[in-house]
């Protein structure tokens, strides 16, 4: 387990111009990015015990992300 936060353009270093563009001009991608990040933090407060969660509340969050995840980059590549 990794207690370094997932930030998009960390993750998807090669996207970054198209990140920036995306959240300027597409709502739908700009709202996404916006719930990826509430999400993220709130991983990243579990795994640091800033909040703790119980193990089944973080796993969820963590499923959360990785959804999220998922579908800004099927946008950011499609």
């Amino acid at each position: 387990m990794t207690h370094t936060p997932h930030e998009l353009h960390e993750e998807f270093p090669d996207k970054a111009a198209r990140i920036t563009e995306l959240k300027t001009s597409n709502p739908h991608f700009a709202r996404l990015m916006d719930e990826y990040h509430e999400v993220n933090r709130a991983v990243h407060r579990a795994e640091t015990n800033v909040e703790p969660t119980d193990e089944l509340h973080e796993t969820e969050l963590r499923r959360k992300r990785a959804r999220l995840k998922d579908e800004l980059y099927r946008m950011l590549t499609g």
